[in-house]
C-alpha cells in the first residue's frame, strides 16, 4: 500500500526536510511507502551532475524575481520548481516492490526511473496529450515536438528513494528561461496548459497521478488528510533542516536522473 499526502505550497527547505526525515523511517520499516505531492515556491535546483553554467542568471536577479538556489543530493542537472507544477517525491523501499508477476521483488534504479515515467505518461494521456520516452533522455515528452513536460532526477540511498518528479501542469514557462533545463538546449519546455491552451486542474492531475502510480506500481493508494496521519503513531523522531545535503548520506547511494 502507498500512502499519499497532498501537503500543498511549500519551500524548498521543508520538502528537503520531511525527506529526510521520511527517508530514515522508511529504512527503519516504521512506516511505509509514501507519496508526497506539492508545489514549491520558486526555486532553481542543481542536482549532483549539475553544472554551474546551466544556471544562466546572476544570483541578484535571482533574488529580484524572489527564486531561490539550491543544490541537492538527486541525480541529474539542473530544473525549476515553482507555481503551478505538481512535484512528486515518492519514498519508496525499492526491495518490496510488486513485480509484473505479482511477487515481491527488488527493483533497480533503471526500472524505478521507467515506472516514474510510465506514470507520467499515462497522466498526460488522461487529458488527451500524446507523451512518450526519448531514447538516451530522461523525463517525458510530449510526441511530436519533443517538448519537455516533465522531469525526473531521484535519489536512491539502501533501496529506498527520495525526490521525484516535476510535472508542468500550469507551470509560468519564462522562468525556464533562468536556466538550461537538464543541461538540454536543443528541445524546448512545455507545460500541460500550454499543450491543451486552457488551464488545467492542478486537483485533477493529482487525482490522476495518484491513480496511476497504484496502476504502475500496482499498489492500493491510501489518502492521508495529513503528515499527522502518519506520524501519528510516531513518537520521538526529530526534524532538523541538514546542514550540507552533499554530505549528509554516508552510505553508498545510487543516483538516476
Amino acid at each position: 500500500m502507498i500512502s499519499v499526502v497532498e501537503l500543498g505550497t511549500i519551500d524548498y527547505t521543508t520538502g528537503l526536510r520531511l525527506q529526510e526525515r521520511l527517508v530514515a523511517l522508511r529504512k527503519e520499516n516504521r512506516i511505509g511507502d509514501v507519496l508526497l505531492l506539492l508545489e514549491h515556491t520558486p526555486v532553481i535546483t542543481l542536482g549532483r551532475n549539475a553544472k554551474r553554467e546551466n544556471v544562466t542568471t546572476s544570483s541578484q536577479k535571482l533574488a529580484e524575481q524572489r527564486v531561490e538556489l539550491f543544490e541537492c543530493d538527486r541525480g541529474g542537472d539542473v530544473t525549476f520548481h515553482g507555481p503551478g507544477q505538481l512535484v512528486g517525491y515518492p519514498i519508496f523501499d525499492l526491495r518490496a516492490q510488486i513485480s509484473g508477476s505479482g511477487s515481491k521483488k527488488t527493483l533497480g534504479a533503471v526500472d524505478y526511473v521507467r515506472r516514474l515515467e510510465e506514470v507520467l505518461i499515462r497522466t498526460c494521456a488522461d487529458f488527451s496529450i500524446p507523451a512518450q520516452r526519448i531514447a538516451g533522455l530522461t523525463g517525458v515528452w510530449t510526441a511530436g515536438n519533443e517538448a519537455k513536460v516533465a522531469a525526473i532526477g531521484v535519489h536512491i540511498s539502501r533501496a529506498v528513494t527520495s525526490h521525484g518528479f516535476a510535472l508542468n501542469v500550469n507551470t509560468a514557462l519564462d522562468y525556464f528561461d533562468l536556466i538550461i533545463p537538464c543541461g538540454i538546449t536543443s528541445k524546448p519546455v512545455t507545460s500541460m496548459e500550454q499543450q491543451l491552451n486552457r488551464k488545467v486542474s492542478l486537483q485533477d492531475v493529482v487525482h490522476s497521478v495518484s491513480r496511476n502510480f497504484g496502476v504502475v506500481f500496482q499498489s492500493q493508494m491510501l489518502w492521508l488528510e495529513d503528515l499527522d496521519s502518519l506520524f501519528k503513531t510516531i513518537i520521538g523522531v526529530p526534524m532538523r533542516v541538514p546542514s550540507d545535503l552533499r554530505e549528509i548520506h554516508k552510505e553508498e547511494d545510487t543516483f538516476w536522473a
